[in-house]
């Protein structure tokens, strides 16, 4: 971490996508926020709890799906590739990133 002004600046790390999966990810994104969208017009609407909360399970296994396609890269390029560089450190990082993920 660098100190410029006296104030902290927090580097932070960046990966290119290729645009496949670019796309794939932002679609998924984009269903899950239609989807979101879905339930405040069920509460607009006066739904019926059971039907949004049967929603709200979709949007978090939406999440969950987007979050196993982003971890499967990851693991593939990010961490494969600091792997067979020789930063083992990646593998903390992994960990880390595991137990959170687990909460």
């Amino acid at each position: 971490m660098e100190q410029e002004n006296g104030n902290a600046e927090i580097a932070h790390k960046t990966k290119e996508r290729s645009e496949k999966e670019y796309k794939d990810l932002m679609n998924r994104l984009k269903r899950i926020e239609g989807q979101v969208r879905g339930i405040q017009g069920m509460l607009e609407k006066d739904a019926y709890c059971a039907d949004v909360l049967i929603q709200v399970a979709a949007v978090n296994a939406a999440l969950n799906s987007f979050n196993k396609a982003l971890l499967a890269e990851h693991v593939r390029t990010c961490v494969a590739d600091n792997i067979r560089a020789g930063n083992d450190e990646v593998i903390d990082e992994l960990v880390v990133l595991l137990q959170k993920l687990m909460k």
